[in-house]
């Protein structure tokens, strides 16, 4: 699976201490989300954020580490441009900004799981290699 990175799993100690097998493939932008804190990071619509490539086979792993099941975050897939050999999507975490005790919030009264899946698939998100 092929994931961007923006917070704490763009450092190699970290990641390694969530996953036994991963390899970063180079830096990143992903377009229609910005980076915002709290607790830890998350996006809320618009902007751009800069990141990382992150390649594992342990997706299972990375759904524990960012509390898919729990909502903490939401696992979404979004169109990939980076070469011929790269994928067509990759998958971006995008954490709950009330429970994360950030800033900032998205803008709809839906479930949060919804609302990130709506908007990243009707509007131009996507991440493009740097």
């Amino acid at each position: 699976m092929h994931v961007f990175v923006y917070g704490t799993l763009t450092d190699p100690d970290r990641a390694g201490t969530v996953l036994d097998e991963f390899e970063y493939r180079g830096p990143a932008e992903l377009t229609g989300l910005r980076r915002i804190d709290g607790c830890y990071p998350t996006l809320v619509p618009g902007g751009r954020t800069s990141g990382r490539l992150l390649w594992t086979p342990e997706c299972a792993t990375l759904d524990r580490y960012e509390g898919v099941e729990s909502g903490l975050y939401v696992r979404v897939s979004v169109p990939y441009t980076g070469g011929a050999d790269a994928p067509s999507t990759v998958s971006v975490y995008v954490g709950d900004p009330e429970r994360l005790d950030a800033s900032e919030a998205w803008p709809s009264t839906d479930p949060f799981p919804e609302t990130v899946r709506r908007y990243c698939s009707m509007s131009d998100v996507s991440v493009h290699r740097v």
